[in-house]
């Protein structure tokens, strides 16, 4: 793959039903039986913590195969000193185009973007297997926590400039868009919209859900 073989661009409107669509195709059953990106996606850019400008789609030879989300979240030092940070997420590649670098290709995009919009750090949940390769690190290691003073092991950091965290501790907030997806009525409902898939159980939902119960400390 090489840059001749993709577009990356801004999502348009007219984009909303193709990216939903490809979205759901890259998350069912793979967190859960079924799955709730596509709802989560359709939601969220009406959110006050949506990022127009870090809302990008990737083509190939004409189709769009893969997308890239970001929402306004926050850290909190130990003295309330807030320091305004990225979430990103829902990142997708539809299944036909997976393991082909085109996942990549959009964090690095956007990680660049977002740089120049003024960002200087991105946290997000998810699992180091997929993001380590992208220069994300342990949440531990920058000193960066959840209440309770938990370091979750799928709490991940990717400093976008070097300097952005100086090692004191932080708690995180991340915005709320995704509660809505809470409301199992209408996830279902939104779903129905689509054609109809089988809802199953595989071997990711369970290391899935290991990840998001670990804590490091």
């Amino acid at each position: 793959m090489n840059a001749k073989d993709y577009i990356i661009r801004r999502e348009t409107p007219a984009d909303y039903r193709n990216v939903e669509t490809m979205v759901r195709e890259a998350f069912w059953n793979h967190y859960i039986p079924g799955c709730f990106e596509h709802y989560f996606v359709h939601t969220m850019r009406n959110h006050p913590d949506f990022i127009v400008d870090l809302d990008f789609v990737i083509e190939v030879d004409g189709k769009v195969i893969g997308c890239v989300m970001y929402t306004k979240a926050k850290l909190v030092d130990e003295n309330g000193t807030v320091k305004q940070v990225l979430t990103m997420g829902p990142l997708a590649v539809h299944p036909d185009y997976q393991r082909k670098h085109y996942g990549k290709a959009l964090l690095e995009h956007s990680f660049a973007v977002a740089g120049q919009l003024g960002y200087d750090t991105v946290v997000n949940l998810g699992s180091p297997a997929n993001y380590v390769a992208r220069g994300y690190k342990s949440c531990l290691k920058y000193n960066i926590c959840v209440e309770g003073d938990v370091y979750p092991m799928a709490l991940l950091v990717k400093p976008l400039r070097e300097g952005a965290l100086d090692g004191r501790k932080w708690y995180y907030y991340p915005s709320d868009a995704e509660a809505v997806c809470n409301d199992e009525g209408a996830v279902a409902a939104f779903d129905a919209l689509f054609p109809p898939k089988e809802k199953a159980w595989q071997p990711s939902q369970e290391e899935f859900f290991i990840h998001c119960h670990a804590t490091l400390r």
